[in-house]
């Protein structure tokens, strides 16, 4: 469409960020026709339609317990059994009557007439019968009902056990199997075929490899993770750099009804590289360059192919893959792996997003958010007590350097700023195979990492080998963009680096713990709670969400929480935003004290962060001692605002490199 326009007029196609470029893939993406399936082929996939019970469960009144059946009202005493009702054997035709007992054990069917179980642990055998007949003492007064599952407790006939859109697990198969369900509907797995492209690959096979050569790794790798993730391939090996032979091949894969093609190679700027081109020709192509690192040259085209079995028309989404390996399986991650699972059915399509706590410092590209490659474990404890995922690179990280992808169970999504994020920040993170693999591992780097692994939002923050605080901050980030992983949390670095730059003002404070979480008022009370209750934090400072906007909760609640409110805080603030924007009105921050912790609403703009700090700096310090019930520390003399000089020199610094006013912008809300 606007890409053809632009390749005709002559112009470079636009550089999409990645987050556009994964809403045009799945835009593009449409559920393939439900099947149906033996039950033994359905594990893993979609239901496609609701799944109701034929049957009730259990179908008849069984015993919870091993013990005797009774007639409630016969009450403790001594009776004849007069049958045996064991699961599987119903004990037809026999009836308890007032003054008699059945034996039955746990699934057993209750015999018509009891209606109670007495567990055999309130029960003795009579000892000198004079028949034959064996004799039971009930010691207990039983309650009618009791320890007798009715029919349909469980399971009511026709209700719906399973709705569509569930995927279907261990314990999914083992319920169908429950109710009778031998075949299901559900959404299938895409077929995928993949295409290597480029005069100097050879087979992977090949034993001496001639001058410019190299193996083929790219295709190997796209058939196995395709396969992974449940989908039939078609291998359509390795082309030559010719246009002909890559257009026949591709034609040929479309006819043969593929719902997924991948190429990989042949999608950059040279004189030889013709996928793009081809694409084009077969259908409509949306983006061929991704503003990300590694990755940039990706196609992604969708083709309306007439298949050779039938008339109907296949919808193709294919992707024009790079030919560096790193780049190839990154994009294929990021773009193809949703792909495959909203074809599949899959409600949320997306990989697992979470945050993580940077073992290393890690330089950011100054153009392109990067998808860092790197080993993330579950650290159960640090030396201070919280647990959180920690995530290594995997080191350098060109991207024709398959070896950086080695182990690596996570991409660490860094935002394009050009800087260096220091060691213990917390940055997103998108898990791309099973963590636990790596989480349950004993390592040099996290020798007392925990075999339990969950997600969490909430990290320690290293405090680069300095001394312990005299006051520990903590910092909360609140936003459903960063929590989510879809944009990178720059409120967080900024408010560390001015609470850490700032220590001696504060008397020797530094952060000692961070966190994001959404929007989400339960979610931010429960780590609010923890760092006050538990952690004992001196200082917690909220970033975020204190605007107009429905989802906009965090004053809410830190009012829950805290216990005496500090409004002259909120009046500094204020005064100070003020002077920026007259947005900073609308702001609905809340401040107070809970136990010996200062809970403090700050905006979720940067630049509003580091000003709100500087204008309370020369108060927080007392405000400290006094949270912690030093009443030693004296009042400062009050000086006329006219007579006082400039605390220091970082606020006119700091100003001056921050910009203009209207850069730093609206200063109520994230």
């Amino acid at each position: 469409m606007a890409e053809n326009a632009d390749a005709a007029a002559g112009a470079k196609p636009a550089m999409i960020p990645p987050e556009e470029a994964l809403r045009i893939v799945l835009g593009a993406a449409r559920r393939l026709p439900p099947v149906a399936v033996p039950l033994h082929d359905a594990l893993g996939k979609v239901l496609a339609e609701d799944v109701r019970a034929p049957d009730p469960l259990p179908p008849y009144p069984a015993s919870v317990k091993d013990g005797y059946a009774v007639v409630a009202s016969d009450g403790p005493g001594e009776y004849p059994v007069i049958t045996e009702s064991r699961a599987g054997n119903d004990g037809v035709g026999v009836t308890v009557t007032p003054g008699t007992v059945a034996y039955v054990t746990t699934g057993g069917p209750i015999p018509d007439g009891a209606d109670a179980v007495v567990q055999v642990e309130d029960t003795e055998l009579a000892k000198g019968s004079l028949t034959d007949q064996k004799r039971v003492k009930v010691l207990v007064q039983a309650s009618k009902g009791v320890d007798i599952r009715p029919v349909g407790c469980d399971i009511e006939r026709d209700s719906i056990v399973l709705t569509a859109g569930e995927r279907i697990g261990p314990s999914e198969v083992g319920l169908l199997a429950t109710v009778g369900v031998t075949n299901v509907k559900v959404y299938p797995y895409p077929t995928v075929a993949v295409l290597s492209t480029g005069d100097e690959l050879v087979d992977s096979r090949t034993k001496c490899l001639d001058r410019g050569q190299i193996r083929d790794s790219n295709r190997a790798t796209l058939l196995a993770a395709a396969m992974q993730q449940q989908c039939k391939v078609l291998d359509l090996g390795i082309a030559c750099d010719d246009k002909e032979e890559i257009e026949g091949i591709i034609q040929s894969a479309l006819s043969s009804g593929v719902d997924i093609l991948l190429t990989s190679g042949g999608v950059s700027m040279g004189d030889k590289d013709f996928v793009k081109p081809l694409l084009e020709k077969q259908g409509k192509v949306h983006f061929s360059k991704v503003r990300m690192k590694p990755g940039k040259p990706l196609t992604f085209a969708e083709i309306t192919a007439n298949t050779a079995e039938s008339r109907t028309s296949n919808r193709v989404l294919a992707f024009g893959l790079p030919g560096n390996p790193v780049s190839c399986v990154v994009c294929f991650n990021l773009f193809v792996v949703p792909a495959i699972r909203y074809l599949a059915g899959w409600a949320n399509p997306d990989l697992l997003r979470i945050q993580v706590r940077l073992k290393q410092s890690i330089k950011t590209d100054p153009v392109r958010i990067e998808y860092h490659r790197a080993v993330i474990r579950w650290l159960a404890n640090d030396g201070s007590g919280t647990p959180g995922f920690v995530a290594e690179s995997t080191g350098h990280q060109v991207s024709s350097r398959l070896l950086s992808m080695k182990s690596a169970n996570a991409l660490l999504v860094l935002p394009a700023t050009g800087s260096v994020i220091p060691a213990g920040t917390s940055v997103p993170a998108i898990a791309i195979s099973d963590l636990s693999v790596c989480a349950t591992s004993k390592s040099p780097l996290l020798p007392d990492s925990d075999p339990v692994v969950q997600v969490t939002s909430s990290h320690d923050t290293v405090t680069d080998g300095h001394q312990e605080a005299a006051y520990r901050v903590a910092i909360l980030t609140v936003s459903d963009t960063v929590a989510s992983g879809a944009g990178p949390d720059r409120s967080g670095p900024r408010a560390i680096t001015v609470v850490n730059s700032s220590s001696e003002r504060l008397g020797g404070a530094r952060v000692a713990a961070t966190a994001v979480v959404p929007d989400e008022v339960a979610k931010i009370k429960d780590i609010l709670q923890r760092w006050a209750d538990i952690d004992k934090m001196d200082l917690i400072l909220t970033l975020g969400g204190t605007g107009f906007t429905p989802r906009d909760v965090t004053p809410e609640a830190t009012k829950e929480l805290i216990e005496k409110e500090t409004p002259g805080l909120l009046y500094v603030m204020m005064q100070e935003s003020l002077k920026v924007t007259p947005f900073a009105m609308l702001s609905r921050a809340a401040a107070g004290i809970r136990g010996s912790s200062l809970i403090i609403n700050m905006p979720g703009n940067p630049n509003a962060v580091a000003e709100c700090m500087e204008a309370l700096l020369p108060a927080l310090k007392h405000a400290l001692k006094q949270t912690k019930g030093d009443k030693r520390e004296k009042h400062p003399r009050h000086v006329p605002h006219a007579q006082a000089a400039p605390t220091d020199t970082w606020e006119r610094s700091y100003k001056s490199a921050s910009g203009s006013e209207t850069e730093r912008g609206c200063s109520c809300s994230h």
